[in-house]
Formats: structure tokens, C-alpha cells, sequence
């Protein structure tokens, strides 16, 4: 297990911390030149704050052939478990399995508790945000309600997507570095949301 004080002294740089998130959200390999370019960084500067990333485990590097003759270049993607912090430290994802074997084992009814209590936290977990911004849901435009989805479920590993469709705007959350997914994999539960946005 990597130290905690790393991981958090390693993300509290900001730029760092943006490189990060940028690769998680869009779900591809970037090499050095890429990120610099997008961060107007000198390559030798995003060389560091990559290579600091996967030194702490939550991004990985592969060597990637050219083509065109001489040495492969480096390119840095993210890893699927992402990073958990506890203080002091507990098994939370040992709790996971649990919980998810007794769902599994209590069948179908379980299953729809378990998405009702889910969504009752959203909108707890959304209703909280709108009372410390001080915000009305019903005086925000549409842009603004996708940013506060969008800020609220990056923080579980979800990134909204807006698709425009015959019947209106859905609002589908696609998955990345979620700390629960390898628990969902193991009892091949796939929860997919998609929300009609008026």
C-alpha cells in the first residue's frame, strides 16, 4: 500500500491534479508532448507531474512503437482502481463485497432497494450542494444544472454526457475510475442512468 501522505502531497499540486483528471475523463492514452501542449507546460515539467502520477499507482505507462524507426515512445493512460484514502486506514472495499454478496443472495428485491437508496442519495447528495451554493434548481439554466451533475458525480466516478435525441435531452453517466467497480463486476451488476433533462 502506498503511503497516504504521498498520494495526498502528489495531488495537491494543481496542475498535477488537472493532468489527472483530464486523462480519467477522457478515457485515452496521452503521451508527454500531448499533455504539454494542452497545459502549455514545457514537456520536461508534464514528463514530471506524469511520472509522479505513476509513481502514486493511479496512472500506468506503456511503450508505444511509432512506426517510424527508433526508440518506442511513452504514453500514460489511467488505471481502472483509481486511489482510496482512509484515516486511519479500514477495508472498505473488504464491506463492499459483503454488501454486494448479501444483495446478491436476498435476489431481485434487493437489487431494487438498492437503486432506490441510491437515487434517494443523490438527490440528498445534489440538495446539499444547492444549499451550500445557495442556489435554486428551478432558477438554474439548463448549463448549470449539467455542471453541478457533472461536479457532484465526478467525485464518485461518473462524467455526465448529454445526447441530444428524437425525444429531447438524456443525461447518461458513463463510468470512469470508480471505487466501487470491481466489486459491481464481480456479481455482473451494470447500473446504467439515463435521465430525460427538461
Amino acid at each position: 500500500m502506498i503511503d497516504p501522505l504521498k498520494i495526498t502531497s502528489t495531488l495537491a499540486d494543481e496542475t498535477r491534479y488537472s493532468i489527472y483528471q483530464y486523462i480519467v475523463k477522457n478515457k485515452r492514452s496521452y503521451s508527454v508532448q500531448e499533455i504539454a501542449d494542452e497545459f502549455h507546460i514545457h514537456p520536461n515539467v508534464a514528463r514530471l507531474h506524469l511520472k509522479k502520477l505513476t509513481e502514486i499507482g493511479i496512472l500506468i505507462a506503456e511503450f508505444e512503437k511509432t512506426g517510424k524507426g527508433g526508440r518506442p515512445g511513452r504514453i500514460y493512460k489511467s488505471t481502472e482502481d483509481g486511489v482510496v484514502l482512509t484515516f486511519p486506514y479500514r477495508d472498505d472495499r473488504q464491506l463492499m463485497d459483503w454488501l454486494l454478496e448479501i444483495m446478491q443472495e436476498c435476489g431481485d428485491q434487493a437489487i431494487e432497494i438498492g437503486k432506490k437508496v441510491c437515487h434517494r442519495k443523490g438527490r440528498e447528495s445534489i440538495q446539499h450542494m444547492l444549499k451550500i451554493r445557495q442556489q435554486n434548481v428551478f432558477a438554474m439554466s439548463l448549463a448549470s444544472k449539467i455542471d453541478l451533475i457533472t461536479e457532484t458525480a465526478a467525485l464518485v466516478g461518473y462524467v455526465p454526457i448529454v445526447k441530444e435525441t428524437s425525444k429531447g435531452r438524456t443525461l447518461k453517466f458513463t463510468v470512469y475510475n470508480c471505487p466501487f467497480h470491481n466489486g459491481i463486476e464481480k456479481i455482473a451488476i451494470l447500473f446504467v442512468f439515463c435521465t430525460k433533462l427538461f
